[in-house]
């Protein structure tokens, strides 16, 4: 591919768990990136070949050099709903197709039909994106596997018991690796333009599996005890906001006792085989020792 004859894709989100895996891939495709970052010293975790502009989400103006003669757009929403019309629109005034990052709200599947205020605001960006001659791009990523990091690995790191509500819960956990390579591709091949993709991992988990699946990885036993949804929700005073912490405990309960919701589409559109949980584990073993 010719850099020079290749508009830019603008990279929202650029420092995130799929932002910054969606630059590499990009980059290895030969398309000319540019990041959208809120600190300029954010510049020195992206490659040197990544053109940086400093903006915010909650300044849509402030997203305008970094949209002048860029091509495409990838749209991560890390903001308050207030600024979405603007800076769809800003998306419009300058760019040919963007990609969103939203989730899967649509899919008839108990674990996702759960009043879910972030899901609720992605409909409304999706709603706005539809409003405009863009070609759009929707990606419906549904439990990522980097999840259990935030998740299970403090109590893992100290040894502990991973203490966790409603562990008989099925999820297909996704790796961010997939989502950004899906993404890049959709964001500079032809043929996905109204495309509306759910992405899941291969197979079907419970919550208490996947902690095995990380005790096989650190080649030891981790010991799993139901947590009451009681106590998650105290534990979670603090640290999440209550609907959320209400959302994920109704997802679980709802997952109980039927297989997770599983889709080839990520294999259907790169051609190779999502990895699974148990490849997410291996990779990221050293995470669940060392310190964050």
């Amino acid at each position: 591919m010719n850099q020079r004859n290749t508009p830019p894709v603008l990279v929202t989100g650029a420092t995130g768990r799929v932002g910054r895996v969606v630059i590499d891939r990009l980059l290895d495709a030969g398309v000319p990136v540019r990041a959208l970052v809120r600190r300029h010293e954010a510049a020195a975790t992206l490659p040197a070949d990544v053109e940086v502009f400093t903006g915010d989400l909650t300044v849509p103006e402030s997203l305008d050099p970094a949209l002048n003669g860029a091509g495409a757009a990838f749209l991560v929403w890390t903001a308050p709903p207030r600024t979405a019309a603007a800076v769809v629109g800003r998306l419009a005034a300058h760019v040919r197709r963007v990609v969103f990052l939203s989730s899967p709200h649509r899919t008839p599947h108990p674990f996702f039909q759960q009043p879910n205020p972030v899901a609720a605001m992605h409909a409304e960006i999706e709603r706005l994106i539809a409003a405009t001659r863009l070609e759009s791009t929707i990606l419906r990523p549904g439990m990522f596997a980097s999840n259990s990091l935030a998740w299970w690995a403090p109590a893992i790191r100290a040894g502990e018991v991973v203490r966790w509500p409603h562990g008989a819960a099925e999820t297909a956990p996704v790796d961010d690796r997939d989502v950004a390579a899906v993404a890049a591709r959709t964001l500079h091949h032809d043929g996905h333009v109204g495309g509306d993709y759910v992405l899941t991992g291969p197979e079907s988990l419970t919550q208490a599996a996947q902690v095995k699946a990380v005790g096989d990885a650190l080649g030891r036993r981790i010991a799993f005890e139901e947590m009451t949804p009681d106590e998650f929700r105290s534990l979670s005073e603090g640290s999440a906001p209550a609907p959320v912490v209400d959302m994920l405990l109704a997802a679980w309960s709802a997952a109980v006792g039927q297989p997770a919701y599983v889709t080839t589409t990520v294999a259907d559109i790169l051609g190779t085989a999502p990895r699974t949980f148990h490849r997410w584990a291996a990779d990221h073993a050293a995470e669940f020792t060392e310190s964050s």
